[in-house]
């Protein structure tokens, strides 16, 4: 730091430290105000102009050097002032005061802060420099964060000075104002009207000035195509994508009596019916049936087999999709309301949708727009891919022969449960993932679990493996995957890429309209929802976070009523409790943190564990394997998160959910009654760990005394003796993991 810098740094901190040393705070409270009002008075009535200088010197060296006492001075410049010069006077020195802080932290820190932090900044400095006016202008018109913080924050920033005193002006102004004025009613230190008007402004005003706020950005947002928007509208919402979120955006929006057309350019259902959870559920259900017959002898059968064609299989898939099509159909839904379009959608305006069916071209008009045309299976540019043929999760419901040899692209989810699968129907099957394990959002031990049975099932899991090449040699396809340096050649008749979704942003006016996407690839909404323009909504995969169907219905609540009756009440999207699973064998359920995720965010747990090879229903099923783990608040039953390793973990995982949810401990499921014997004991007996957990060597040692005392052992001088103990020794009498 240099000697300019230094110099300032110390009288800045020998100015604050005299403030308070010397208590110059009592000199900006409503009580020396009080006290002094005559005097004060007097003062100003002989030397106005004096007196206003004076004040306004006191209120920059306040706000310039962040001291607390700005609203307080704000109240009493009202009633020092009134309306008219007290807004003046504090309009002003605020601003300059505002300014002079903003220029000490650009001097002071600016250039440290963009030299150690440019990279993580470039975002928030781009914004700052696209529309860094506008922001400002929100802080300050809606103080979400106090205006000392705001003054330094910006001065770390590439914003303009002359940019940031204007704004700044201009946007303290409405709240200095409702201030000055509720000082006028504070200065008669009597209950009247006005005084009561005041407060109902000052508690009143952030409110106003979010909603003039909002109207102002729509405006703006709204400005260019101002020439388009039509008189009355057809619709009160267009849902673009006929997926899960889709359905439910539309069945909400009928429901509550709204004029709601649906468009769909591939299949009712979107990928979850027709591509994704559906078939896939089906086959895992035949391969599990063939996993049984595989280990009959277990179940004390000592011979069977299962003949069948890998066609009759598919084509099975496919009748159980067809007897679940009737509940995402066109036909259910136009009887529910719903104008359902089969075409391609395409957004012309914020409230005009063009619309390409068999029939022709058509424009739609709407008061709302609500995106979810989902995602597609990302295919990454790997050389060769595309000469040698691949398969993914939307095309491989086409085969009807099985793969001898497949290889599968991917250790997510998809490609684990899709790995399973086929080695289950008798493909040889080689998995390929380029991270060190696969499952890598779940814990390390659930990994090596689930690998460990793929082994078992015959599977090839390869990880570490980055695929490089493919090619055709000598008449045979070969993947070239990279290996600590080595390569490594796996021949294979068939590959299922399954390296992950990408969320469909293209094809249907998000680039004209300038709807930006996010680093993920995904529509950019803010909390509810809602995109740059205040009546298009996006919700499902194609909005993120979570790719997951049961999410995007979630979502779709939140989207349709927030697009239909945002104007009087919004809601935020709430991802407090989102569940999963991945339908492997077995199962592996999440709900909330897992170990891996509260070590990396530095959230302190308490873990437990209960196996679930202990369970008598899982021993009698054979299916005597993995384990609940929760993780709790230490010293708390309030529970962080569960995984569930086993037979219908998906499930069993309901409860913690329902728990989590509505803010339920583990005392509460301990105190529930489960069925004997089912595998949900399981729940129960987690439960009972973790109580056993909290139980101390104190608390051991007096209840032990306690009970010999009460057949007469030994005296109460033991007891209380072991009441000493109790207090002393907390050691948990029975350690759990992840407890320090």
């Amino acid at each position: 730091m240099d000697k300019k810098r230094l110099l300032l740094l110390v009288g800045l901190a020998a100015a604050v430290v005299a403030f308070f040393v010397f208590d110059l705070k009592q000199y900006l409270s409503l009580e020396f105000f009080q006290a002094s009002r005559d005097r004060i008075d007097i003062y100003y009535a002989a030397h106005p102009i004096r007196t206003a200088a004076f004040f306004s010197f006191v209120y920059i060296a306040v706000t310039a050097l962040s001291l607390p006492g700005a609203a307080i001075m704000t109240l009493i410049a009202g009633a020092i002032f009134g309306v008219a010069t007290g807004t003046l006077v504090v309009s002003f020195a605020s601003t300059i005061g505002a300014t002079l802080a903003f220029l000490v932290a650009r001097f002071l820190l600016r250039d440290w802060v963009q030299t150690r932090f440019g990279g993580r900044l470039k975002p928030l400095n781009e914004g700052v420099a696209r529309e860094g006016a506008f922001y400002l202008f929100a802080l300050r018109l809606v103080p979400i964060f106090p205006f000392w913080l705001i003054n330094l924050a910006m001065g770390l920033t590439p914003i303009p000075t002359w940019t940031f005193y204007w704004v700044s002006q201009i946007g303290m102004l409405a709240g200095t104002i409702v201030y000055v004025y509720a000082g006028t009613q504070l200065g008669q230190f009597e209950i009247s009207g006005g005084l009561i008007f005041a407060f109902v402004l000052l508690g009143l005003f952030p409110l106003i000035a979010k909603k003039v706020l909002e109207r102002i950005k729509a405006r703006k947002v709204f400005a260019p195509w101002s020439s388009s928007r039509p008189s009355e509208y057809e619709y009160n919402m267009v849902v673009i994508g006929a997926g899960s979120a889709g359905l439910v955006s539309a069945y909400i929006a009928a429901a509550t009596k709204a004029k709601v057309a649906l468009v769909e350019k591939h299949r009712m259902g979107g990928d979850c019916l027709n591509t994704g959870c559906v078939p896939s559920k089906a086959l895992i259900r035949t391969a599990k049936l063939l996993s049984h017959i595989a280990r009959s002898e277990s179940l004390g059968i000592a011979e069977a087999s299962a003949s069948f064609d890998f066609a009759d299989v598919m084509n099975r898939v496919q009748r159980v999709v067809k007897t679940v099509e009737p509940h995402d159909s066109a036909e259910r839904y136009t009887a529910l309301g719903v104008d359902c379009f089969e075409g391609s959608a395409r957004i012309t305006s914020p409230w005009t949708v063009e619309m390409k069916t068999a029939a022709g071209t058509s424009t739609l008009t709407t008061k709302n727009i609500v995106i979810a045309a989902g995602a597609r299976p990302f295919v990454p540019p790997i050389p060769g891919l595309e000469e040698v043929g691949y398969l993914t999760s939307d095309t491989l419901w086409e085969l009807r022969e099985l793969p001898e040899r497949l290889v599968v692209l991917g250790g997510g989810p998809i490609g684990s449960e899709l790995t399973q699968a086929f080695a289950r129907l008798g493909s040889r099957v080689t998995q390929v993932e380029m991270l060190p394990r696969i499952l890598m959002r779940e814990d390390p031990e659930v990994s090596a679990l689930i690998e460990a049975q793929f082994a078992a099932e015959g599977v090839r899991v390869l990880t570490d493996h980055r695929a490089e090449q493919f090619k055709v040699e000598n008449n045979e396809k070969m993947l070239i995957a990279e290996h600590l340096g080595q390569k490594v050649r796996i021949p294979f008749d068939a590959v299922l890429v399954a390296v992950g979704r990408v969320a469909n942003t293209q094809g249907y006016g998000l680039e004209e309209l300038g709807i930006g996407t996010t680093r993920a690839r995904t529509v950019e909404t803010d909390d509810y929802l809602q995109t740059i323009y205040p009546n298009i909504f996006a919700c499902g995969d194609v909005a993120g976070p979570f790719q997951f169907t049961h999410t995007a219905a979630h979502q779709a609540w939140y989207a349709a009523v927030n697009a239909l009756f945002g104007r009087f009440r919004r809601f935020k999207a709430d991802y407090s409790v989102i569940p999963w699973c991945t339908f492997t064998a077995p199962e592996v359920a999440r709900v909330g943190l897992n170990e891996s995720e509260a070590k990396e965010k530095g959230i302190a747990y308490t873990a437990t564990r209960y196996g679930i090879d202990d369970l008598d229903r899982a021993i009698a099923d054979e299916a005597a394997h993995g384990f609940v783990k929760i993780l709790t608040k230490p010293g708390t039953d309030s529970i962080l998160g569960v995984t569930i390793v086993g037979e219908h973990a998906g499930d069993l995982i309901a409860e913690y959910v329902l728990a989590m949810k509505h803010g339920l401990g583990l005392n509460k499921i301990l105190g529930t009654i489960h069925i004997y014997p089912t595998l949900a004991e399981a729940n129960k007996y987690a439960a009972g760990n973790w109580k056993r957990g909290t139980v101390t060597q104190g608390q051991w040692a007096f209840l032990s005394a306690f009970q010999s005392w009460q057949r007469g052992a030994f005296g109460l001088g033991a007891v209380l003796a072991k009441i000493g103990v109790l207090i002393r020794d907390k050691r948990p009498a029975y350690p759990t993991a992840g407890s320090d």
